[in-house]
């Protein structure tokens, strides 16, 4: 049998090394805001940044930094809402209004950029302190970096803008707050994270569960549970529609039923299928495991990670939007944070775990060995006592093997680019972009394509360049280079030959990048849904 031993208390530590410990961690903060900001930035001065999703926010952040509902014209007319169309009716995030006073420092997509990059970093502040607390504060930068590192926020950074930049702060202070026992201060952050998203009470509700796991709590966990799955069916099902969208528009689980009554059922009469749909495409089974393989494993001896379960199930059991189970995205930083202190209270736990008798004699049999392998300064200390040979000490090994592991994963994801230095220059095709940006005048709706459209939407009214015609004054288009969303270069070919014949002029023609202008034209922005 395996048995626990009583936690053991650390050293007190002075003042003075607290507050050096304080100053490191505010340094690895500043540090990934920092490394973050310029990845984000590098990729809009690139052209790498994309009209979907960074323009819709930009456009949404805007409007309320103006005092408007967040309208976003580029997501209504190309999803067939209309020109007037909230990004409330689309997923149900008032949250993004508190980044609105930051547009009246700067008007410009790329405060969204550096905004998340921060917010991010600052996700670093709640998890060195609950690291801290239970493994020390060297473990604590050692996690901290871990964190910084995470193959998920970098993706994020690499994927323009999303208002699940909000997630791993605010779902850390919860875990964080909660383990000080400052449960106000814990419903707070819960509350602030159902903001963020229609479905994360998913993840209020996680937490819910995983406070289940913990004895006197079971009054707490229900209120959890209740508020989270409360929230997410009241947002989506009356405050999305009430904006003007469809309670049903990202409905992903046909193969389990037409609604969620109905897929339910269906999961629990058949588990079989809803097995085979957590691992099917075979690109699901990949995520996970990326999610936890670099993690040691160690998550899995935490109840912690039963917080994560409800949102992870959420994209998972989907059959539908590929993008959601990818390791690709912003989807994945949601758990991020959580996953990595599940695996700091997974340490400790394993930790203080006691090791079977013959397991731990043949462990004493290598002591003469691990004596004579020692370093020749440390040839004086004595060897530790029996008990410590007992001991699973993961606290002690797993931050830094982790920090490796984080550190060995980093070149299979995108901060690769990092050590590209094409990656910080502009190509052909990216400075003719840039004089095609330059022909449009201030003020002007202009039809752009993907690529384009960031650099746009700081001075102009910008819609996506689809495949339906909107009769926009100016059109960016790009003939040598597939974009989102035409099914192939020829249709987009196609597209500026019909507009020529219809009477627009070529302002610019460089590298397969053509501006287009028709002052003439009425603009077709009606709803089509």
């Amino acid at each position: 049998m395996i048995t626990v031993t009583p936690e053991a208390t650390g050293p007190a530590v002075s003042p003075g090394r607290a507050r050096r410990d304080v100053v490191v961690a505010g340094a690895l903060v500043v540090a990934a805001a920092a490394v973050y900001s310029v990845f984000a930035l590098v990729r809009y001065r690139t052209f790498r940044t994309t009209t979907y999703d960074l323009v819709i926010f930009d456009q949404a952040v805007r409007s309320y930094s103006r005092f408007h509902l967040p309208v976003a014209i580029v997501k209504g007319v190309h999803n067939g809402f209309g020109p007037h169309f909230t990004v409330l009716g689309d997923h149900f995030s008032p949250i993004l209004a508190v980044l609105a006073p930051l547009y009246w420092l700067h008007d410009g997509p790329q405060t969204l950029l550096v905004a998340q990059a921060v917010l991010l970093a600052l996700t670093i502040i709640p998890l060195w302190t609950f690291t801290r607390r239970r493994l020390g504060a060297w473990a604590a930068h050692c996690v901290a970096g871990v964190y910084a590192l995470a193959w998920p926020v970098a993706e994020t950074v690499a994927f323009d803008f999303h208002e699940m930049a909000f997630t791993p702060l605010l779902s850390m202070m919860m875990l964080e707050r909660h383990d000080a026992g400052h449960r106000r201060q814990c419903l707070l952050a819960a509350g602030a994270l159902l903001l963020v998203k229609e479905d994360m009470g998913l993840l209020v509700a996680g937490f819910g569960l995983y406070l289940l796991t913990r004895p006197g709590e079971r009054r707490l966990a229900a209120v959890f549970v209740a508020a989270g799955l409360g929230w997410t069916w009241l947002a989506s099902r009356v405050l999305i529609p009430a904006f003007g969208g469809a309670a049903d528009y990202y409905w992903a689980y046909d193969a389990l039923g037409r609604d969620l009554p109905h897929a339910a059922v269906h999961a629990l009469t058949h588990p079989w299928t809803a097995l085979k749909l957590l691992v099917t495409p075979g690109v699901k089974a990949t995520t996970m495991a990326w999610l936890i393989l670099p993690l040691l494993l160690v998550p899995l001896a935490s109840p912690i990670t039963v917080a994560v379960l409800p949102l992870l199930a959420e994209r998972m059991l989907a059959n539908r939007f590929g993008n959601w189970w990818e390791p690709r995205f912003h989807y994945n930083v949601a758990l991020t944070a959580l996953l990595v202190a599940a695996g700091v209270d997974g340490a400790r736990r394993l930790s203080r775990l006691r090791l079977p008798g013959p397991l731990a004699h043949r462990l004493r049999l290598l002591g003469p060995l691990a004596h004579r392998l020692r370093p020749p300064g440390l040839a004086h200390r004595r060897r530790p006592p029996e008990p410590n040979v007992r001991r699973l000490r993961l606290d002690l090994l797993w931050p830094v093997a982790t920090l490796l592991a984080a550190a060995l994963v980093v070149p299979r994801f995108a901060f690769k680019h990092f050590f590209d230095p094409a990656f910080y220059r502009r190509d052909a095709h990216a400075r003719a972009a840039a004089d095609a940006v330059a022909a449009v005048p201030r003020g002007a709706l202009v039809e752009a394509a993907n690529i384009v459209g960031p650099q746009l939407s700081g001075r102009a009214r910008v819609l996506l360049w689809d495949t339906r015609v909107r009769w926009a004054p100016w059109v960016v288009a790009d003939t040598t280079r597939a974009t989102f969303p035409f099914p192939g270069l020829g249709a987009q070919r196609d597209r500026v030959r019909y507009l020529l014949q219809r009477g627009y002029t070529v302002v610019l023609r460089e590298d397969g990048w053509v501006v287009l202008h028709d002052p003439a034209v009425t603009p077709d922005l009606r709803a089509t849904r």
